[in-house]
């Protein structure tokens, strides 16, 4: 069994953390299988993750996850509600790397890690909602199997390379940050636009190559 040394500690809370954000019963799921199988060994205050009770939970709710997420409109949905869930468990776990041996190093884990969840969780509901603006299906179904497989190789490259994790980490921090201000104006810009039309008033969010023209206009050569 797999001894885990400080480097590897400090990315495997910012992996708990940030993976929390994208897929919190997934993370459970590997990590606790990691802990079941004998693959490492994990800190004290993650042994519960490895009870078998815990992993058939966890387990059951991959399953219900991963088809929720393909769905969409329901994985905004989904998004929504465990808004406060992903966030205090991301935390919670990322404080159980270091939270049995340290009160002060699980508390600052607990806030590196609840940010890094929320920033992961905001980034992926934010463009989540702008995707499902498309009426085809393909690019969200698509947008959820890369979701899928970063979570296990995140957790991955945590222990078995953490110096180059822990950098990747913090470009992803930065794009995420840029995803969500880029989805946000979007979707507050269509959110605009439709409100205006709702309530009668010009869409003036149309280039003017789409600006509609009534056919009776004076400018019409056949009136």
């Amino acid at each position: 069994m797999q001894a885990l040394d400080t480097a590897q500690l400090i990315a495997l809370a910012g992996a708990l953390g940030w993976a929390s954000g994208v897929r919190l019963y997934l993370v459970m799921l590997l990590t606790g299988l990691a802990g079941y199988m004998g693959w490492m060994e994990l800190p004290q205050g993650l042994h519960l993750l490895a009870n078998p009770v815990v992993l058939g939970a966890s387990g059951f709710m991959v399953f219900v996850e991963f088809f929720a997420d393909k769905i969409p409109g329901l994985d905004s949905l989904w998004d929504v509600v465990h808004t406060v869930i992903r966030i205090p468990a991301g935390a919670a776990l990322a404080a159980g790397v270091f939270g049995a041996d340290s009160s002060a190093m699980g508390l600052a884990a607990a806030l590196v890690g609840g940010t890094l969840a929320a920033t992961s969780h905001a980034a992926k509901a934010t463009s989540r909602a702008a995707i499902n603006t498309s009426p085809e299906p393909f690019t969200n179904i698509g947008t959820s199997l890369v979701e899928d497989s970063l979570v296990p190789a995140g957790l991955w490259l945590a222990i078995a390379h953490p110096l180059v994790f822990i950098p990747l980490l913090a470009l992803v921090l930065v794009l995420s940050i840029w995803l969500i201000r880029l989805c946000w104006r979007f979707l507050t810009q269509l959110f605009a636009r439709v409100a205006r039309i709702f309530s009668g008033k010009p869409d003036a969010g149309l280039p003017p190559a789409f600006t509609l023209k009534s056919p009776f206009s004076k400018n019409d050569p056949h009136v």
